[in-house]
């Protein structure tokens, strides 16, 4: 993408997303295999930042992070380009009376040099792929040092260039779907409620080649190695003894090469000098 091209897929993204939010948390609270990603993301975050820090969320969604971190004791600046994510995460706010931890700003993460709010923060953090629906993510990279503190912690779960589960695709047919990550350097296209957009891949490698400057690695994990991918829809309820041996071995072999690299997602995790 070159010109203008960036921006107007990241205005799609956003509207997708808008036009799915007031029936998101509906269509994934009650998924097992996302409660479990959550789960793995927020322990993963808790073993490297210290209490009662304050984060700067990317991509924050209807705020279901936001609020976790907040009744943990963190104070959370929540950002997103999606109006309806924010109205959603707004009308959190005040349900769970978390006004005075939680704080919003209607932002694109290529633009943070334009955040009213510039912290400093603790942590800076984007979960689920969010990270994913721009091809500038050298440019949301290049923006993180300013606004950290000395020995920050950025936290980023991203999709890889290669997915064990998705290469086994092949398998059923489906080469399409097997092979989409592989080749897409100008991005694959994607599609949430009627909205089209380019969905980008990138592999570790990529943002400690970016960040190796200013930051220092302190882990990587592979989410979704083992444990099939939450749009296998019903694994977890129809083959709950499978299931549980798939996380327990996914627990044991997440920061083990070569499974921290063949998930659906992996979370990464650096450390400002």
């Amino acid at each position: 993408m070159t010109g203008a091209a960036p921006q107007i897929n990241e205005q799609l993204a956003g509207a997708a997303f808008s036009n799915q939010s007031a029936f998101f948390d509906q269509l994934y609270s009650a998924d097992t295999i996302i409660a479990y990603k959550r789960k793995r993301v927020r322990a993963h975050i808790l073993q490297h930042v210290k209490p009662g820090g304050y984060i700067l969320e990317l991509n924050s969604g209807t705020g279901e992070d936001a609020l976790y971190f907040a009744q943990k004791g963190f104070k959370v600046h929540a950002t997103d380009i999606s109006t309806g994510m924010q109205q959603q995460l707004r009308e959190k706010m005040v349900t769970n009376g978390v006004e005075n931890l939680v704080s919003n700003e209607l932002c694109s993460y290529t633009k943070l040099e334009q955040l009213k709010n510039k912290g400093p923060f603790d942590l800076i953090f984007s979960n689920f792929a969010g990270l994913n629906c721009t091809g500038e993510l050298d440019k949301v990279l290049g923006s993180f040092t300013d606004l950290l503190n000395p020995g920050g912690t950025v936290t980023l779960v991203v999709l890889p260039k290669f997915c064990l589960w998705e290469t086994l695709l092949v398998f059923k047919g489906k080469f399409k779907t097997a092979f989409r990550r592989f080749f897409s350097s100008k991005g694959r296209r994607a599609h949430v409620e009627g909205v089209y957009f380019n969905c980008f891949y990138y592999n570790p490698s990529y943002i400690k080649k970016r960040l190796k400057q200013d930051f220092d690695l302190l882990g990587t994990e592979g989410l979704c190695t083992i444990v099939p991918p939450s749009y296998i829809e019903g694994f977890a309820e129809k083959h709950p003894t499978a299931y549980r041996l798939l996380t327990k071995w996914e627990d044991k072999l997440k920061t083990s090469w070569p499974w921290k690299y063949m998930g659906d997602y992996y979370i990464i995790s650096l450390r400002k000098k």
